[in-house]
C-alpha cells in the first residue's frame, strides 16, 4: 500500500503535521514552565527584601510566633497567598511545621531542597522544572543562632491546569490539523503524482515503440518543466530511431544491392551475414550458420598478413571461372577479434582485359616486327653486297623493302584509328543518309577486284531502304572492308552477295560469300583485333588483323551492331545493323 509514491507523500505529510505539532507543545509547554517559575522566584525576591528581613528577625527574637505569622498574614496579598500557595514557619533544627497560611498542608509539608539549604544558613531559592512546587526557603537569625525558617510553597497546581489546558488545545489542534494535512497531501500528492502517472505511461508507450503521445503540461513548476523536457526527449529519440531506421534501411538497401559482395564471420568461424552479390560471385546459396571452412576451403589468412594498423589485407581466389579480389579486415569491438569481414570484387573481366591487353601488345610486337625483320634484312644485303648486286635484283629488294613499310604504315593507321575510336576522339561527319547508296558505292569500287579473283559478285538491295543517319564515308568503308575480307578468304570461282533490308527499327547490309568459313570455335573471337584463323595466309595477303575490329568500332560508334554467321566449309555472312530514326519508320 506504501510503495506507491500517492501514500508515500500522503505519509510524510501527516508524520510532517505530527512532528511539528509536537515541536510546538513541547516548546509552548516548556516556555509557560518556565514563565511560571521565572514570575514566582522575581514575585518572592520582590517581597522578601532585607528590610522585610530585618523586621521578621526583630519579631522572631521575642519568641512570638504570632508576631511572627501576623506580619507575614499582612504580606499576603503580595506574596500571592491562596488555595494553591502558603507561607510557612519552620523549626531551624527539625524542619517542623510550626505555623502557616494552611495548617492542614503544613502538617505534610515536605523537606524540599530548599528548606534543607535553609537549615543550613542559606536562602534556599533554587527552582526546578519538573519539581512538584515551588518554594524558597529564608533563614532568620538572631546573632549567630537561626531562631525560625520561613518562606512560601505552591503547588503548581495553577501550572499543572494551564499545561493541560494547552495540551489539550494541541491535541484538538493536531486532529484538526491532521485532517486539512490529509485533505491537503492528497491535493498536493495529486498534483505530483498524476504527471508522474502520465509520464510513467509514455515512458512505457515509448519503450513499445509509440512515440505519438504526448504528456499534457499542467503546471509551469518543476513538474511542468520537466514534462515538457519528456515530451522534447521524446521527439527527439522519435525522430533520432527514425533517422536511424532510414540510415539502417539504406545500409541494408546498400548491402542488398551492391556490385561487391561481402561475406562475414565471427570469431568460431560462422556465417553471421552474406548479400546477394557474394553469393552469385561463389555461385552458391550461403545461409547463417554455414562455416568459413566449407566455403573456402582451400584459402587460409595468414595470421602476419593482416596489417598492423587493424586495416584489411588482400588476397586472390579463384573460384570456376572467376577471378575474385579479397579485401579481408578485422571485427573488432575493444581488444578481442570479433571475426572477419571479407569484402569480394569480381576482377574476371579486367583480368581477361589485362590478358587482352598484353595479347594486343604482344600481337602488335609480332606484326611489327616482322616487316621490320625483312626490312632490315634486304637493307642490311643490300648495303653489304653494294656493287656487286644486280639492278634486277636490287629493284626486287627495294620493291619488298617498299611492301613492307606500307604494311606498316597500313598497321600503324589501323592502330590510330582504333585508338582514336577507343577515346572517341575519332570525327564523325554525321548526317542523313541512303545505306543503299553507300552499299552501292563499296560494290562498284570492289566489283573490279572480285572478277580479278574469277569470282562471281552480285548485289541484290532493294529499293526504298530507310536512310539513317551516319557518316557515309566511314560506313562505306566498313562495307567495302567486309567486301575485301570476302573476296581475300574465298575459294576458287567463288561467289559474293551483296543484300539488304529494314527490321525491328534497323537499316541493313549483308555480305555473303562461299568461303571457307571458320570453325565454330573461332567465331567468338572473330571481331577481336589481330585475330586470324589462318595467320599465314593472312599474312600473305597483306591484312593486319584489324579491318573488323575497326569495322565493330564504327558500326558501335552510330549506335548499330554487327553480327557475323559462318559455317566451317560452306562460307560465311556479315551483317551491318544501323538504327533508322523515328520519323523513317
Amino acid at each position: 500500500m506504501f510503495r506507491s509514491l500517492h501514500m508515500k507523500l500522503v505519509l510524510v505529510l501527516i508524520l510532517l503535521e505530527i512532528s511539528v505539532m509536537s515541536v510546538v507543545g513541547i516548546f509552548l509547554i516548556n516556555s509557560v514552565s518556565d514563565y511560571e517559575m521565572n514570575g514566582f522566584l522575581t514575585q518572592m525576591s520582590s517581597v522578601f527584601t532585607p528590610e522585610l528581613i530585618s523586621s521578621l528577625e526583630r519579631a522572631a527574637e521575642k519568641n512570638d510566633i504570632s508576631d511572627l505569622r501576623n506580619m507575614l498574614n499582612a504580606y499576603s496579598a503580595p506574596l500571592g497567598i491562596g488555595e494553591n500557595r502558603m507561607f510557612f514557619i519552620l523549626d531551624p533544627e527539625t524542619g517542623e511545621y510550626l505555623a502557616g497560611s494552611d495548617d492542614e498542608r503544613g502538617a505534610s509539608l515536605p523537606l524540599t531542597p530548599n528548606v534543607i539549604k535553609a537549615m543550613t544558613g542559606e536562602v534556599g531559592q533554587t527552582a526546578e522544572t519538573l519539581s512538584e512546587s515551588f518554594d524558597v526557603a529564608i533563614p532568620l537569625r538572631s546573632g549567630d543562632k537561626i531562631t525560625y525558617i520561613i518562606g512560601v510553597n505552591d503547588t503548581r497546581a495553577e501550572l499543572s491546569a494551564l499545561i493541560w489546558n494547552i495540551l489539550t488545545m494541541l491535541v484538538r489542534a493536531l486532529f484538526f490539523g491532521l485532517l486539512v494535512a490529509i485533505l491537503l497531501s492528497f491535493l498536493l500528492s495529486k498534483t505530483i503524482t498524476v504527471p508522474i502517472e502520465r509520464l510513467t505511461k509514455q515512458a512505457t508507450d515509448i519503450a513499445s515503440g509509440d512515440f505519438s503521445e504526448r504528456a499534457e503540461v499542467l503546471n509551469s513548476d518543476e513538474i511542468g518543466t520537466l514534462t515538457r523536457t519528456f515530451n522534447d526527449m521524446a521527439e527527439t529519440l522519435g525522430s533520432t530511431l527514425r533517422e536511424v531506421g532510414e540510415e539502417r534501411n539504406k545500409l541494408e538497401t546498400l548491402f542488398k544491392h551492391m556490385a561487391d559482395g561481402v561475406v562475414a564471420f565471427d570469431a568460431r568461424g560462422k556465417l553471421i551475414n552474406v548479400n546477394p552479390a557474394a553469393q552469385e560471385m561463389l555461385g552458391r546459396t550461403l545461409s547463417e550458420g554455414d562455416q568459413y571452412t566449407d566455403i573456402f576451403p582451400d584459402l587460409e589468412i595468414p595470421t602476419d598478413g593482416m596489417r598492423e594498423d587493424g586495416h584489411f589485407m588482400e588476397l586472390l581466389h579463384r573460384t570456376g571461372e572467376k577471378v575474385l579480389k579479397m579485401y579481408i579486415a578485422p571485427i573488432t569491438v575493444g581488444e578481442p577479434l570479433q571475426g572477419i569481414m571479407i569484402v569480394l570484387h569480381d576482377i574476371t573481366e579486367q583480368e581477361k582485359l589485362d590478358e587482352s591487353r598484353r595479347e594486343f601488345v604482344a600481337n602488335v610486337s609480332h606484326e611489327l616486327r616482322t616487316p621490320l625483320t625483312n626490312i632490315k634484312g634486304y637493307t642490311e644485303t643490300l648495303i653489304d653486297a653494294g656493287a656487286d648486286i644486280d639492278e634486277e635484283t636490287e629493284k626486287s629488294f627495294l620493291g619488298v623493302i617498299y611492301d613492307e613499310s606500307d604494311r606498316m604504315t597500313r598497321i600503324v593507321k589501323d592502330l590510330l584509328t582504333l585508338s582514336r575510336l577507343d577515346n572517341g576522339r575519332m570525327e564523325m561527319q554525321m548526317a542523313e543518309m541512303s545505306l543503299k547508296d553507300a552499299a552501292e558505292s563499296a560494290v562498284k569500287a570492289m566489283k573490279i577486284d572480285a572478277e580479278g579473283h574469277g569470282l562471281s559478285f552480285t548485289s541484290a538491295i532493294p529499293d526504298g531502304m530507310p536512310e539513317v543517319v551516319g557518316d557515309k564515308g566511314r560506313i562505306q568503308q566498313v562495307i567495302i572492308n567486309l567486301i575485301s575480307n570476302a573476296v581475300k578468304y574465298n575459294r576458287p570461282d567463288g561467289s559474293i552477295e551483296v543484300t539488304g533490308g529494314a527490321e525491328d527499327g534497323y537499316a541493313f547490309i549483308s555480305v555473303r560469300d562461299t568461303g571457307l568459313g571458320i570453325p565454330k570455335a573461332d567465331l567468338p573471337h572473330f571481331f577481336a583485333r589481330f585475330y586470324r584463323v589462318d595467320k599465314a595466309r593472312s599474312r600473305k595477303m597483306g591484312g593486319t588483323g584489324l579491318g573488323l575490329a575497326i569495322a565493330k568500332e564504327i558500326v558501335e560508334a552510330h549506335g548499330g551492331k554487327i553480327t557475323f554467321d559462318s559455317v566451317y566449309g560452306k562460307g560465311s555472312c556479315v551483317t551491318v545493323f544501323l538504327p533508322v530514326p523515328e520519323k523513317e519508320r
